[in-house]
């Protein structure tokens, strides 16, 4: 992989990483709509659910796309085995990371399936 490479999908990473700030921060904002004392604004709770719906698809979509370049590129082949396990490990992070996003992604459709 060269660097080039390397600096695209760094910065594929950092694009998911700020996509997650602002899943964090409509959470958030639909979480306040619902403790408003005056009950929630549908409208506003809608247009967050689904900017949220969609940055998790996007997220997800961009998070298999660098799992799959990350498993395909093996770095450490001839290195020692440390090297390799710690390569593995960060992979299944990865994977970890895009399963709690199915399963927020599911607990959001049963949301709007109970609403």
């Amino acid at each position: 992989m060269d660097s080039q490479t390397q600096n695209a999908s760094l910065q594929r990473l950092q694009t998911v990483e700020k996509r997650i700030v602002r899943v964090l921060e409509l959470a958030g904002g639909v979480m306040e709509e619902f403790s408003n004392p005056s009950g929630p604004r549908k409208e506003l709770v809608n247009n967050h659910c689904s900017e949220f719906m969609q940055l998790i698809k996007d997220i997800q979509v961009t998070l298999r796309e660098e799992i799959k370049s990350a498993c395909e590129y093996r770095p450490f082949e001839k290195c020692d085995y440390i090297a390799r396990i710690s390569n593995e490990i960060c992979c299944q992070k990865v994977q970890y990371v895009l399963q709690k996003l199915d399963e927020m992604r599911e607990t959001v459709d049963e949301y709007h399936h109970v609403a």
